[in-house]
């Protein structure tokens, strides 16, 4: 089924936005759920365990351009380059990375993930993890991907489950969704000492809703950082949204400043699961079987971390808990509708 059913006020949104109707509607039929069936029958993209690293960090939703924006003003990122990612959308990304011809190398690897659809398309022998996904025609496509369950990882961490949207605490915004210190934490803890051969940390920052400005300012998030697309479609200002987008970006990089500062790590890759698309070629956000440039093709930068010592992580591993809320909320917080 479509993300939007035929109703009287989704059809006066698409009369007010007829070009995010168009993305919704004739793109998601003629393009999208085709390419997402293609790519589960082979693989479009470049699956990270093909490459060489034993950090990757994942800037989730970082566009290739955005990190070039940035990367002047942070002494780890030399130079940026790119590859094609797996997927349109995360969960696409996680069901084509995590697939069985690369088990024996998942096996030993530590996935450490603020990202909420890390649960519903891995833990499949969670039926309520899986009946919280947000279950669009396209997301039910990824069941044909063989993707490992989630005890064929070496460790793998729900960070979502620390100040998810709506829960204070004491480094994030109650709208927004899980700070960076939170995978930052993890990462240092891990990698000091536990013994795998690969981890994965995946930050949820530079995705919306933007929180960076409000935490900075102690304010509730404007519109445009609670739901750039609306206010795009309201106001036409991308210029607005885009230089958010960065502020948010920003935010993340100076937890990852800190990161690389405190692990030791030969070759560290920093990636993203997928990009952003604002408005350019009449296609907005992210989406599962998107073959756009801005969203397929995410950035690829390669270093390095010595660890200096210099900072003790304060946080735990999360303690298993019924996430049935956590998940639904998240996703609605990050745009996703059930």
């Amino acid at each position: 089924m479509l993300r939007h059913e035929v109703s009287v006020d989704n059809l006066k949104k698409a009369l007010k936005n007829p070009d995010q109707a168009v993305d919704e509607t004739v793109y998601e039929l003629l393009y999208r759920i085709p390419m997402t069936y293609a790519n589960t029958v082979t693989t479009i993209g470049t699956n990270v365990f093909t490459r060489e690293w034993d950090v990757l960090i994942l800037l989730d939703t970082c566009r290739v351009d955005a990190l070039r924006a940035v990367a002047d003003e942070y002494e780890f990122i030399s130079s940026v380059g790119s590859i094609r990612s797996v997927g349109g959308r995360s969960p696409e990304w996680i069901a084509k990375t995590f697939v069985e011809r690369h088990e024996a190398a998942i096996r030993d690897t530590a996935y450490l993930s603020a990202n909420v659809f890390t649960e519903p398309i891995l833990d499949t022998g969670d039926p309520d993890a899986t009946s919280l996904a947000n279950r669009s025609f396209t997301y039910d496509l990824l069941d044909r991907v063989p993707t490992v369950d989630v005890a064929t990882l070496g460790k793998c961490e729900y960070l979502f489950e620390y100040e998810s949207v709506g829960e204070s605490g004491p480094l994030g915004h109650t709208e927004g969704g899980t700070p960076p210190r939170y995978v930052t934490d993890r990462g240092i803890d891990v990698v000091r000492n536990e013994d795998f051969e690969r981890v994965i940390l995946h930050y949820l920052q530079p995705h919306p809703p933007y929180m960076a400005r409000a935490l900075e300012a102690d304010r509730p998030l404007h519109e445009h950082e609670r739901d750039w697309w609306g206010y795009l479609g309201d106001t036409g200002d991308k210029e607005t949204v885009w230089e958010t987008y960065l502020d948010e970006l920003r935010y993340v990089l100076d937890d990852v400043e800190l990161l690389l500062e405190n692990m030791d790590a030969e070759r560290v890759a920093i990636t993203a699961d997928h990009g952003e698309a604002f408005g350019e070629y009449w296609e907005f956000g992210h989406k599962t079987g998107s073959m756009h440039p801005k969203v397929r093709t995410v950035p690829w930068v390669e270093t390095s971390a010595t660890d200096t010592g210099t900072y003790t992580p304060e946080f735990e591993a999360p303690q298993e808990n019924d996430a049935d809320g956590t998940l639904s909320e998240q996703l609605e917080a990050l745009g996703y509708k059930m």
